[in-house]
This record gives structure tokens, C-alpha cells and sequence, in this order.
């Protein structure tokens, strides 16, 4: 809130430098900062008497936008890959895609690989967890597996972590 949107009777008021000018009453506090040719500005309204500060709302809004958005360019956003198999696979196929996993893993991304067994293929769970193993083991260089593979209806998952670099 700013100027006239305040509604309290007696405000704490903060200088434009930040020095401390007491307690005074709103009206007063509002002629201070038309005098100086600025707005008066609600920092604090939850405490008692609220806290205002004299500056110039346009340049305070444009510094927290810009500081918000520093802080999102600074923010790392992981995101997750996938990657199927199926118990059929050949090698060179299970070569190609550690090839990819670990040029995702490299890049900072998680990555998920999954398994679906289709038909006849779901009596051999087994077969299906130790391809997805051997997959993993096969990745232990650039990353790490966050638990154990796992069998979620015909599917088998698994997450693989990148590992992390010093």
C-alpha cells in the first residue's frame, strides 16, 4: 500500500535513508514524503504501529523485479528424461541408449528408465529387473541410482541421479 491507501492513524516512518524517524501520524507522514517529492510505502503492516518508509515506489518495484529475476537466471531447473526398454532389446540398442543416458546424466539431468513387459513377457519379472540392472551398472561411472528397480503394475522403473561433480 502507498500514500492514501494507508489507513492508520500513526506510522512508524523510515527516512529515505533509512534513518529512523519515529512515530507520527499518517498525514504527517505523508507531507514528509511529498516533500521530498517521493512516495510513503507500508513495509510492515502486521506490526503495531505499521511500518512505512519514504522512497520512490517506481524504482522499488523495478528493483524487485529485477532482483526476482536474478533469482530465477540463478535457479538450476532439473529435469527428467526417459528412457524405455524392453526385454527384447539387443546390445548394440542397449549401448546406443547408455550412450544418450549418460550424455543426459552429464548435462545435469535425472533420468528415468522404465521396462514394459507386454503379453508372456510378464512371467519373466525377473529377466525384466536384471536387464534393468545391468543398464544401471553399465551407467555407475556418471550416475547413481536412487533405489533399487522397481515393478509398478508391467512396468519396471528406476531413477538414476547424475553423480555429483567437485
Amino acid at each position: 500500500m502507498i500514500n492514501e491507501q494507508i489507513t492508520a492513524n500513526q506510522v512508524r516512518l523510515i527516512g529515505e535513508n533509512g534513518e529512523q524517524l519515529g512515530i507520527v501520524s499518517r498525514a504527517e507522514a505523508i507531507a514528509k514524503a511529498e516533500a521530498a517529492n517521493l512516495d510513503l510505502v507500508l513495509m510492515s503492516g502486521g506490526t503495531v504501529p505499521p511500518v512505512c518508509k519514504i522512497l520512490d515506489y517506481g524504482k522499488f518495484k523495478y528493483d524487485a523485479l529485477k532482483k526476482d529475476k536474478e533469482i530465477k537466471k540463478a535457479q538450476k531447473i532439473i529435469e527428467t528424461k526417459e528412457v524405455r526398454l524392453s526385454m527384447t532389446i539387443d546390445e548394440h540398442d542397449i549401448a546406443y541408449r547408455v550412450s544418450s543416458t549418460s550424455k543426459f546424466l552429464q548435462e545435469g539431468n535425472k533420468v528415468k528408465v522404465s521396462l514394459r513387459m507386454k503379453g508372456r513377457e510378464q512371467a519373466y519379472v525377473k529377466k525384466a529387473i536384471e536387464i534393468v540392472k545391468d543398464f544401471c551398472e553399465r551407467l555407475s561411472e556418471v550416475g547413481t541410482t536412487e533405489k533399487a528397480p522397481e515393478l509398478l503394475g508391467r512396468n519396471v522403473f528406476v531413477i538414476i541421479s547424475p553423480k555429483k561433480t567437485k
